[in-house]
């Protein structure tokens, strides 16, 4: 009887499946089998727990070239508008008249905030926060051209100015503000989430090298029972090696949290906490500044003043120079609100923007430029200990995958010689 092509290559393949049954049956068979399994587990288990490593070190480089700009654009965004808006009031209770440095400082403030914008749409990576920066570029132009007509009009002494600045600024603190500060808010969140990642436990990988060791063990005692020998050195090496790959990872998981855990606490969350220490001081100035420019009752003024003053100094709580310099501005402006409650405008004004290194001008500069360089020494924290988490796990990947692939060849290296003696 003739059999066709096709049915002959089934049969020769049943043939060969029912020899392989057989085979695996026997001892050889067996130990070839555990050689297979472990060897390939090895193996897969260092490209997993490899991949999870680069994955942590992407995520570390991700946070030093993206994710903390971002923030830092965000942030000075958010301060730069603030510290406009607080130039612009001082600027325009001097009568038109201001001095070169009030004009500079506004400018400057102007500058940074256009510069920090354009940082920051470069760096957003979503249409969400995309379309809030362009909101506030077209509210910031908008806001320039009502500072300067309220500037015009109080040039020339007409009251009108008055309320053209009320309502610049009333846009910058109840629409770009907030916007800024909601972008500003969501890169720290990022920058937070992408440190969380690179702390993490590889579990996946761990669970795995556990598994290897779990068939490493198995495949002992199989060929204890097959071979009367207790120990197989090609075995023993591969679960020393695995044990080995745990520890690493372990350990220079434990140094990456570490300097994780550093760079929240000393840098994202204090970043954070003097950014808005920053901010709140601006717009306490802001505050200061408006009640001289509206000229009547300031008790509502004086509330959100002291309200900011009062979060700003609990901000301040660890930072012992920065909250004496807050303490003399508030005294310089309790001096104010005296001056103007007596009936004494020009001495209140005087006191509020005038050059006295005692005068609340003064005073807010330094507490400006004392935040200002406590955020950048804080940034520098921040890279520094981010960057440490990442090179503690540097040589991870690629040592867990080398001795992987070791414990592989020592698993078939120490089954080979037992496998010989039945070939």
């Amino acid at each position: 009887m003739t059999t066709t092509p096709v049915l002959q290559s089934a049969l020769d393949a049943r043939a060969s499946a029912g020899w392989l049954r057989r085979f695996a049956r026997t001892t050889p068979g067996v130990i070839g089998l555990v050689a297979v399994v472990v060897a390939a587990s090895c193996v897969i288990a260092g490209v997993v727990v490899g991949g999870q490593l680069d994955g942590r070190i992407a995520t570390s480089d991700r946070i030093l070239d993206h994710s903390e700009p971002f923030a830092y654009s965000a942030q000075k965004l958010y301060a730069a508008l603030s510290a406009a808006d607080a130039a612009a009031a001082t600027e325009y209770l001097s009568g038109g008249l201001e001095t070169a440095p009030m004009r500079a400082r506004y400018q400057q403030a102007l500058a940074d905030a256009a510069e920090a914008l354009t940082d920051a749409t470069l760096g957003a990576s979503d249409a969400q926060t995309r379309t809030a920066l362009a909101q506030i570029s077209a509210e910031l132009a908008a806001y320039t051209g009502q500072v300067e007509s309220a500037r015009a009009n109080n040039r020339q002494g007409f009251a009108v100015g008055a309320a053209y600045f009320r309502e610049a600024s009333s846009s910058m603190q109840t629409s770009m503000l907030p916007s800024a500060e909601r972008v500003y808010t969501g890169a720290l969140a990022a920058v937070d989430d992408d440190q969380r990642a690179v702390a993490a436990l590889p579990w996946v990988g761990l669970v795995l090298l556990a598994i290897v060791l779990v068939l490493v063990v198995v495949g002992s005692w199989i060929l204890v029972g097959r071979t009367n020998r207790q120990f197989n050195r090609g075995l023993v090496a591969a679960a020393v090696a695995v044990v080995l790959v745990i520890g690493w990872i372990v350990v220079a998981n434990g140094f990456a949290a570490h300097g994780v855990e550093l760079s929240r606490r000393d840098g994202t969350h204090r970043f954070e906490e003097l950014a808005d220490a920053r901010v709140l001081a601006q717009k306490a100035r802001t505050d200061e500044t408006l009640q001289l420019i509206s000229r009547g009752d300031i008790t509502a003024g004086e509330k959100s003043f002291g309200d900011r003053i009062g979060q700003l100094t609990a901000l301040l709580r660890d930072e012992p120079v920065a909250s004496d310099l807050v303490a003399a501005w508030t005294t310089s402006h309790g001096k104010q609100v005296e001056l103007y409650q007596s009936g004494d405008y020009p001495g209140a004004l005087a006191q509020a923007i005038g050059p006295d290194p005692g005068g609340s001008a003064a005073q807010f500069g330094a507490v400006e430029t004392t935040l200002n360089d406590a955020i950048e020494q804080t940034r520098t924290t921040l890279r520094d200990d981010v960057g440490a988490a990442g090179s503690s796990l540097s040589w991870s990947p690629t040592g867990t995958l080398v001795l992987m692939v070791l414990a592989a060849a020592a698993a078939v290296a120490g089954l080979w010689p037992r496998l010989k003696e039945f070939l």
